[in-house]
Formats: C-alpha cells, structure tokens, sequence
C-alpha cells in the first residue's frame, strides 16, 4: 500500500549548486535540509517544503527545456509569488486555467518547468 509521497527529485548541472540553491532557498525559501552522510559525494541538495522534500540532484546532457516534467509548489498568496518572481527577472508563463485554481507556471534557471497553485 503506498500512504504518501516522501519526495520527488528534479536536476540541475553539474556544479550548479550555488545557483541552485540561490534560486530555491533564497529566492522561493526553500529550506536546506541535510544529505545523509553517504550521499553527500554526489552533488546537489535537500530542500523541505513542508511535509515533503525536494531532492535536487546533478546531472548533465539533459534539456530540461523539452519536457513538461515539473512540480507544483501550493501557496497561499498567488500574487505575492507571481510579483516576486516577475521583480527577480523571472518569466511568467500564463497556464491553462484550472476550476477552483489560481496558477501560473516558469522555469528556473536551469530549465526546469515549475508551477504556483493555490486555492482560488
């Protein structure tokens, strides 16, 4: 029986730490969450957003830009993150709208396609 989702990984290049973690603890407030000890080798990093974890692993050769792959953070205040992101230099792309949902979606830095959802 499967009682919930632990985590979900998305990737970044290889050595882009530092831009990574700009982009997701310091821009969205992600908080960094320690690697186990037998992990730490490989690059990347832990973020918590909530009861879940995001696992941002490194690799390369790949083009995020091509898949429709993503996460979808939910917030409470749509507009705050939508001005947030806009003011940071961030491109908004409108999303297909939803009954009862507020969205938009954006790629991070690397690509990688990203959503804001919340309760409208």
């Amino acid at each position: 029986m499967i009682i919930g989702l632990h985590h979900a990984q998305i990737t970044i290049p290889k050595g882009a730490e530092a831009e990574g973690k700009a982009f997701y603890c310091e821009l969205l407030g992600l908080q960094e969450i320690d690697k186990p000890e037998a992990l730490r080798g490989r690059g990347g990093f832990w973020l918590s957003t909530g009861r879940q974890e995001v696992h941002v692993g490194t690799e390369d050769g790949f083009d995020r830009l091509t898949t429709k792959a993503h996460l979808a953070y939910q917030v409470e205040d749509i507009g705050y993150w939508r001005e947030r992101l806009e003011e940071s230099g961030v491109e908004i792309l409108e999303a297909v709208p939803i009954p009862g949902f507020a969205r938009f979606e954006f790629r991070d830095p690397f690509g990688n396609r990203v959503e804001m959802i919340s309760l409208s």
